[in-house]
């Protein structure tokens, strides 16, 4: 959980820019627009109280015409209630959206943004599921902050009009005690301040537990929805083992963590709702009964007495925003809290690449075209060692075979991609020569299938043409029909199908240096063979680092490099690592 010391400083470091951005004018005519506007919520609320007064004077002195006269202002008055109200609202409204949209663009351009969204995977902390704290956690976190900054800022100015109206209809109250005459001045103000004060601290101390049961809740909902995200992900796999008594099985203590959240949460709202309930009726019977007395003695009108009572309930209802806010302010700091653990694991990351460190990669680009390994040392993020020793040179059109456990083939794929940090020693990169990764599944965005295919680059890329080409080298002429039909192609195509999309993706792009994890172990080994054999034909020059289980490989690929250990050394035209 966020320091509470450091909590506000925090949020603000974080979403404060906001209001000092690239449309920081607009964002401040809103802001000034939002106040302006609850300052005439207030100037209304006042007539009101002031019209109220009029009407049953004008009642207890049975005159018709002043009965009529209220009637015409209650009808000026409805109109600009809702002229304010209803501009209040949408000027909110704006204000909230662009809030949200710059928070989460500036999230997301922070864990989208040079592989973070993989390495912060690697990070101690809590910041599990971050789809759904910039999707949802971000919408509460901003939303809420100016619903509670509004309500508190109309709270203040209701408390200063208001108490002045009371202090003023309060007059002088005279208490005799032990044969003493004590002038009491404002005594509705004070019994306001009393009332509202002690409810506030009650009602505080009831629901203190609400946050913490509010952020448990909300953890185990994202919970819930990322295991039935990822069993709809991996559906064909489950259908195929048989495995949906198993995920039921998860699913149901999934559930079962959302039903234990949700009972500590019923029981933090409950204590609430006790206090909250009786609070009510008391607030609506109390000021009338405390200024009764002066009515019933003939001190002050009927329109007075009624004026009182509303006033004091605006003066105690805004002294009782924090009672009144208590289960929305921990809903908007649990948000807080998630978003904040996901930018703080972010910061955290970037602080551990930015530092100097023994046990991080080097990445260096000299003016070569050999990709170069010295003293490379892999580790695992908890920075123990699970490869040391690695010396090689690969020029351009050499083929390296990589083989023994796979595991850390995929960590030296990652480390020269900068994906992976861990270890220690140089990676000398070939300058201004791209790395293309062919991983096991290649992405597949859902929309055109063209599109799909040319991703990163935009849909018209490449020509018609080139990609029909592509297509009918990779053994997929039967996909160019589809090129312009829209789908959820990582579901609709077969894993085959989608490696070899890997493929034409490679023709089209038409690298200098690839990289290949597994990326044909769906094919059969004539297959594999076939779409190395592809490679070398349209890609001669290019070099190659291969990890593959399949022995055909071997006539691809001259050289080898074995990665089963801790120590690596040269064997002939073998790199072992053992």
């Amino acid at each position: 959980m966020i320091d509470p010391n450091g909590f506000f400083i925090q949020f603000i470091k974080l979403a404060g820019p906001f209001w000092h951005s690239e449309h920081k004018c607009t964002i401040r005519k809103f802001s000034l627009a939002l106040f302006v506007l609850t300052v005439l919520q207030i100037v209304i609320a006042v007539v009101i109280t002031e019209w109220s007064a009029a009407l049953f004077n004008a009642l207890d002195q049975h005159s018709m015409s002043g009965l009529y006269m209220q009637i015409g202002l209650v009808v000026l008055i409805f109109i600009a209630n809702i002229v304010v109200t209803t501009t209040h609202f949408q000027v909110k409204r704006r204000l909230q959206l662009d809030w949200r949209n710059w928070l989460t663009d500036r999230l997301i351009g922070r864990w989208m943004d040079k592989g973070r969204h993989f390495q912060v995977i690697h990070v101690v902390g809590k910041h599990d599921n971050p789809d759904g704290r910039i999707a949802e956690d971000v919408r509460i976190a901003t939303e809420s902050a100016i619903d509670l900054c509004h309500s508190s800022v109309y709270s203040l100015l209701l408390l200063g009009s208001f108490t002045k109206i009371l202090w003023t209809l309060s007059d002088v109250v005279t208490l005799d005690l032990f044969g003493f005459s004590i002038p009491i001045y404002g005594h509705l103000v004070w019994l306001a301040l009393i009332y509202a004060t002690s409810a506030s601290i009650l009602g505080w101390w009831i629901g203190r537990h609400l946050t913490e049961a509010t952020d448990d809740r909300q953890t185990m909902e994202a919970n819930f929805r990322y295991g039935l995200v990822n069993a709809r992900e991996n559906s064909l796999a489950i259908a195929l083992v048989h495995g949906e008594a198993n995920e039921q099985q998860r699913f149901r203590k999934l559930f079962q963590d959302i039903v234990c959240a949700w009972n500590r949460q019923t029981i933090a709202w409950a204590n609430i709702f006790k206090f909250s309930s009786g609070y009510s009726v008391l607030s609506m019977a109390f000021p009338v009964l405390v200024a009764a007395p002066r009515y019933i003695h003939g001190d002050i009108l009927l329109g007075a007495l009624m004026q009182s009572a509303q006033s004091f309930q605006q003066m105690a209802a805004a002294l009782s925003w924090p009672v009144d806010n208590l289960a929305k302010i921990a809903e908007w700091r649990a948000s807080v809290e998630r978003v904040l653990g996901l930018n703080k694991a972010l910061e955290a990351l970037d602080d551990q690449l930015s530092m100097q460190h023994p046990q991080r990669i080097r990445l260096e680009k000299p003016e070569q075209s050999v990709l170069r390994f010295i003293d490379l040392s892999i580790c695992n993020s908890k920075d123990e060692i699970i490869v040391a020793g690695i010396n090689a040179e690969i020029n351009r059109g050499e083929h390296i075979l990589i083989t023994g456990d796979t595991a850390i083939g995929g960590k030296l794929f990652k480390a020269i991609a900068g994906l992976w940090p861990w270890g220690s020693g140089c990676i000398e990169l070939p300058d201004g020569e791209p790395m293309f990764f062919m991983p096991p599944r290649p992405y597949l965005r859902a929309g055109r299938l063209r599109s799909a295919i040319n991703y990163p680059a935009s849909g018209d890329a490449f020509s018609q043409a080139e990609l029909e080409q592509a297509l009918s080298l990779a053994g997929l002429p039967d996909l160019i029909s589809q090129l312009d039909q829209s789908d959820t192609w990582e579901k609709v195509l077969s894993r085959e199908q989608q490696q070899r999309l890997g493929m034409v993706r490679l023709l089209l792009y038409k690298p200098k240096w690839i990289l290949v994890q597994e990326a044909f172990d769906s094919l059969t080994p004539e297959g594999e063979v076939g779409m190395l054999r592809l490679i070398c034909e349209q890609l001669p020059e290019a070099g190659m680092l291969t990890i593959t289980n399949q022995p055909t490989a071997e006539a691809f690929h001259p050289r080898r490099l074995l990665l089963e250990g801790a120590k690596c050394s040269i064997d002939g035209l073998d790199i072992v690592c053992k």
